[in-house]
């Protein structure tokens, strides 16, 4: 049997913690799962703050090295629906460690590198990390009672939140003392430390039904999502009504409209799309994905900006270890927010909690564009960018637990996860896009007004998110978001543990994606 074949559900009568929840797990299990969230959350970090080094040590413009980036989210973004689909099966440790071991392959071959093709490859099989969340909280919730799973989840989570936002400021003290190469060698040292202990200490196998797996979907999703982050990235440069970039963008619209329906016919999909019909889900889908294009437009430009030298006449020349403090504010005002989402719902109500923050970030976006004379204005916009963050993304699994019956809440998270990596690899590609074309020919940094327009279209997203999680899900009653055109009703308020896996989940959308995003100029 093979690991594609080895597929099961968790029946529908079994809580948080899944199917194998009574049977004995080691007392080290949470910790090492929550070592390996921290680990790949870490690993994920190691592009970010390396782009303008690797940028002038390989010789290649801030645009090429963005590719650091973009080759991660998008190996992620690709692997996230196949690795969660597996995480339902019996060999989650065996998922965990060739993921693991594929990380460390991407670590070693990034640091033995001597050509920056090497690093993006090596970049791109750190990448597969990224979709290794959902699996140790799949396993916490199958192998641990649901009186004890919540607890594990949350912190998951926060070990996400607190891995990515340290990974800026150690990368950036490794690369400032030993260069580029000791941070791929860091990542290699302790991810490589972490697979014998998850060899040791997760749970080999769990006794479950076979489910078959959707390799066509698989196949026809990692193709759209491929080509569509090609068109982002390149359509600049090709020109975005060339024959090329228009004929792949051809191609995916086809293959999306056969994916479609072959997934609502399945009985096992890849995605449940179903989900989508009820505007409550639809509400964080689009909401999130919104949101994380703009999070991965403005993350790049706070980064980068305050690292160009100011003999541009724009930038503050500050040291990579300064840039990497950036984000403390960030993961600061995402934490505080999100602890004080109950309070916000219980005297604004739930409808307008994705608005509230999306318009947070917005204006935080849109001063920044406007007022970026001294450094501490890239750290004040950090801070409120983070607070917006932590206000959407703490409500948004909360539309959908709500909204989805309580065998579904699974396959529905699922699909809103896919979207945001989808979100952050398209942000991370059109900053890209944006800061290439107003770079001039022969010069190294994009002009001022690139970041501006950048930073403008972030908000300009984060403002259309405020409109869309506002209409869309209709009357909100006392039971949640319940459709307004008669579509599926809302459904119960969850119980304490959903909840908690919802609040856990949401802090694992606001560190990761400022932990990895870039944008430049070729």
């Amino acid at each position: 049997m093979t690991l594609n074949d080895d597929i099961a559900p968790a029946p529908a009568s079994v809580g948080l913690s899944g199917t194998a929840a009574q049977l004995p797990v080691s007392p080290v299990l949470v910790p090492t799962l929550v070592a390996v969230t921290a680990l790949v959350s870490i690993v994920s970090s190691l592009g970010a703050p390396l782009i303008p080094t690797i940028a002038q040590a390989d010789h290649v413009s801030l645009g090429t090295a963005q590719w650091v980036l973009t080759a991660a989210l998008l190996t992620g973004a690709l692997a996230t629906p196949t690795l969660g689909r597996l995480a339902d099966g019996a060999r989650q440790r065996d998922l965990i460690l060739i993921v693991l071991v594929g990380v460390l392959t991407g670590c070693v071959l990034a640091a033995l590198s001597n050509s920056f093709d090497v690093v993006v490859a090596g970049r791109a099989l750190q990448g597969f990390g990224l979709g290794l969340f959902p699996v140790t909280m799949a396993i916490a919730r199958r192998h641990l009672p649901p009186a004890k799973a919540g607890r594990p989840i949350a912190t998951l989570s926060i070990t996400v939140a607190i891995g990515g936002g340290l990974g800026y400021p150690i990368t950036a003290l490794i690369v400032q003392a030993f260069g580029v190469h000791a941070a791929y060698w860091f990542g290699a040292i302790i991810v490589g430390l972490a697979i014998p202990v998850a060899a040791i200490v997760l749970p080999r196998r769990t006794p479950m039904s076979i489910r078959p797996f959707d390799r066509l979907g698989a196949t026809m999703l990692s193709l759209v999502v491929l080509g569509i982050m090609v068109v982002l990235s390149e359509g600049g440069v090709w020109g975005w009504t060339s024959p090329l970039a228009l004929g792949i963008g051809a191609g995916c619209a086809v293959l999306l409209a056969v994916w479609i329906p072959h997934e609502l016919r399945r009985r096992d999909p890849l995605v449940d799309l179903r989900q989508v019909r009820n505007r409550s889900v639809l509400t964080a889908d689009i909401s999130g994905f919104l949101l994380c294009v703009s999070m991965y437009l403005f993350v790049p430009v706070a980064f980068e900006f305050v690292q160009i030298p100011r003999s541009t006449g724009y930038g503050f020349g500050a040291s990579i270890t300064i840039s990497g403090l950036v984000f403390v504010p960030l993961s600061a005002g995402t934490f505080a927010a999100s602890r004080g989402l109950a309070f916000l719902e219980g005297r604004f109500g739930s409808r307008g909690i994705i608005p509230l923050g999306a318009l947070i970030i917005a204006l935080s976006e849109a001063v920044f564009a406007v007022e970026h004379s001294s450094l501490w204005q890239t750290f004040v916009a950090a801070g409120g960018v983070g607070i917006g963050v932590g206000l959407t993304f703490a409500a948004m699994p909360g539309f959908i637990v709500r909204a989805v019956p309580r065998s579904d809440t699974g396959s529905a998270m699922g699909f809103y996860q896919v979207l945001r990596y989808i979100g952050l690899a398209a942000g991370s590609a059109l900053g890209a896009s944006v800061l290439t074309g107003a770079t001039l020919k022969g010069h190294t940094f994009p002009a001022e007004s690139g970041f501006r327009t950048t930073l403008f279209i972030a908000a300009g997203m984060c403002v259309a998110t405020a409109l869309v999680s506002y209409v869309l899900p209709g009357r909100v009653s006392g039971r949640g978001v319940e459709s307004s055109d008669g579509g599926l009703p809302a459904a119960a308020p969850s119980v304490n543990e959903e909840a908690e896996f919802a609040n856990s989940v949401m802090m694992l959308a606001e560190i990761q994606p400022a932990s990895d995003r870039r944008a430049a100029a070729e």
